[in-house]
């Protein structure tokens, strides 16, 4: 589309809502929120956009599946600043989270498949409770390390009502495994404490086959998201130059 198109087109806010399944007052938000160009008005004061607005608001809405709201704002409003540079960096950004996000998966599938024989079978009717010293010498580990890890709430041992020792049910066994893989992997605490949750909330580690595979499916379709939308960006890009 030429540039003396791009111009002479004029188009209103309802013809661009209604291509794109919105409301006009959705335009004119975008407007006012810099996703989308800045629109010449008429001598009655309405506004007037052309294809160029258009391609701006296609490159918008492409770009929201795979970055989200705020990063897809403000990439346009860099964009329509002139300052494709950042623009560009916040897209980057974007994809290392993303990356981050498929590494963080892998290190949660190696740990759930590094777990011992023992551990995975936590909760069985034959397997014992254990104490903090043990515990730590099978893992490695230090019992202040234990320590710590119940204090950031990803071990919860009861105690002894007679002696005040803190004792490892299998669940908890489990989960310091669980801890000890992540940690090994890098992970802080702070990342680790979801998972922790999820494998509680799920009753142990294989109902979370189903939602490992819901995990992978939402990166995949957030990693196809993120090429839809840089290919619209790319059109509004050639277009603005």
């Amino acid at each position: 589309m030429g540039k003396n198109l791009q111009t002479s087109v004029k188009l209103r806010p309802v013809d661009l809502a209604r291509r794109h399944g919105l409301s006009t007052q959705a335009v004119r938000n975008y407007e006012e929120a810099g996703i989308l160009p800045t629109a010449e008005r008429t001598a009655s004061g309405y506004r007037v956009y052309t294809p160029l607005h258009e391609r701006a608001l296609a490159a918008f809405l492409a770009l929201v599946p795979g970055h989200g709201h705020a990063t897809a704002t403000a990439v346009m409003q860099a964009v329509n600043g002139d300052a494709v540079d950042d623009a560009l960096q916040l897209i980057d950004e974007s994809h290392v989270r993303l990356l981050h996000d498929r590494r963080t998966l892998r290190a949660v599938e190696d740990a759930l498949h590094g777990l011992t024989a023992d551990s995975a079978a936590a909760g069985s009717a034959g397997f014992e409770p254990t104490f903090i010293g043990p515990l730590a010498r099978e893992l490695g580990v230090r019992p202040a390390t234990l320590r710590k890890w119940e204090y950031a709430g990803l071990v919860r041992p009861r105690r002894d009502p007679v002696t005040g020792y803190r004792v490892y049910d299998p669940a908890d066994v489990r989960d310091a495994h669980l801890v000890h893989q992540l940690r090994r992997g890098g992970h802080l605490l702070e990342q680790i404490a979801p998972l922790i949750t999820q494998v509680r909330t799920a009753g142990g580690v294989e109902p979370l086959e189903g939602a490992l595979r819901d995990w992978h499916s939402r990166l995949s379709d957030r990693g196809r998201a993120m090429l839809r939308g840089a290919a619209t960006l790319d059109v509004y890009l050639r277009e603005r130059d």
